[in-house]
């Protein structure tokens, strides 16, 4: 039988680790890895991570099964969280993931069962598992525009020129902030101006949210989403905890249905918690319980938020320093787009060869669509960057 198996693609970013740790250059700096890093480089268990694991060690009596769909709390914190009163709690059905990626499997798969022919629109470019996930379960894809590599922003007209072409009950996955992998974001008043075009074809939004925190703020970042869940009867959002908690490896995050009424959510509950129990039965539920126990408890809640602006706020100051080095070494404007994309990347816009120049003149490692992680910048690499950008020509 395994002699039937053939080798599958090799990811990118898993190629691009080994190629990095094997380099001897002391003065590398690693941009290719989509985790946060902080200004030495670790990814730092947060405060209110450690708190909360604490209190579960002491007080937690039981190792037994939740439920099919996780833990109710978790999904009730994580819809006030990500969609605060925008819609009501009734119409919400929700299992917790393995992950972010679980909670796009999952969506996926309840596509799938519900309308088995519909497009799924994504942006191009879009975070890489969205379409390798598609391809694997073999539905039915398309693209709409997204970044204009001209200005390294988002590409408006050809994103509502190309989602003028969706059919009724076709798809369309958006980012709900902090677009992966360019960091271009739509503004709240071009995303009102998607919703009006896919409410008139009759499309139904998928939103992705992994980044909630990392751009403008908690409730800033949650808005896109909750617009877009208080304007269609059905609605799927797959959010992550993975960045904003912290907690890559305990594999949290859910997946949330809006309904178009309650009858309508206790159907498509018990679809979701099917589609639960033949992928992996019971999901993980040590990650939820920490975001659970945190959210549930003003202190530590509070104590989250805050070391969660610190975060934030220390890469908004990178983009900003780098943004102005590079001024400063090409006496033009034209990488103040750094300082206006959002969340942990932002992508250079330029060739898969200056790329690879980047990486074998200066020790810069970067995917090769020029996606690179703000967070693995500290104060001292950013000239280093910067240099190195002006250096390659780019």
């Amino acid at each position: 039988m395994l002699e039937n198996l053939t080798a599958q693609p090799a990811d990118k970013i898993l190629t691009l680790m080994a190629t990095y740790k094997a380099d001897p250059r002391t003065d590398k700096v690693d941009l290719g890895v989509g985790v946060y890093k902080d200004a030495s480089g670790n990814t730092p268990v947060m405060r209110a991570v450690k708190e909360a694991e604490r209190r579960i060690l002491s007080d937690q009596s039981t190792k037994a099964y939740t439920g099919l769909a996780g833990d109710p709390a978790f999904s009730a914190v994580m819809k006030d969280l990500v969609l605060g009163d925008s819609v009501p709690s009734d119409r919400v059905a929700a299992i917790a993931t393995p992950g972010g990626t679980g909670a796009i499997r999952q969506a996926l798969e309840l596509i799938r069962l519900a309308a088995p022919e519909a497009n799924v629109w994504l942006s191009n470019p879009t975070w890489p598992n969205h379409p390798s996930i598609i391809k694997y379960l073999g539905m039915n894809m398309a693209e709409y525009r997204y970044f204009d590599s001209e200005t390294r922003g988002v590409d408006f007209a050809g994103l509502m020129a190309d989602l003028d072409s969706v059919a009724e009950g076709d798809v369309v996955l958006l980012h709900g902030c902090c677009h992966n992998p360019t960091g271009a974001n739509l503004t709240i008043e071009q995303m009102g101006e998607v919703i009006s075009l896919m409410q008139k074809k009759k499309a139904v939004p998928f939103v992705d949210i992994a980044y909630q925190g990392f751009g403008d703020g908690l409730a800033d970042d949650a808005q896109a989403t909750r617009l877009i869940a208080s304007s269609f009867d059905n609605c799927l959002i797959a959010a992550s905890c993975s960045k904003n908690f912290g907690i890559y490896r305990e594999r949290t995050g859910i997946l949330m249905a809006v309904c178009k009424d309650a009858d309508q959510q206790g159907l498509t509950q018990q679809n979701l918690a099917f589609l639960n129990r033949q992928n992996y039965s019971f999901p993980p539920d040590h990650g939820a319980r920490v975001v659970t126990t945190i959210l549930q408890d003003p202190a530590l809640r509070a104590d989250w938020e805050a070391e969660l602006e610190e975060t934030r706020n220390g890469m908004l100051a990178l983009r900003r320093q780098l943004a102005d080095e590079l001024k400063r070494l090409t006496n033009s404007d034209r990488f103040d787009f750094l300082a206006d994309h959002r969340g942990m990347f932002s992508r250079l816009g330029t060739t898969p060869e200056m790329v690879e120049k980047l990486r074998a003149d200066h020790g810069i490692y970067m995917v090769g669509d020029s996606r690179m992680n703000i967070a693995g910048l500290n104060a001292q690499t950013v000239p280093i960057l910067a240099k190195a950008i002006v250096d390659a020509g780019i």
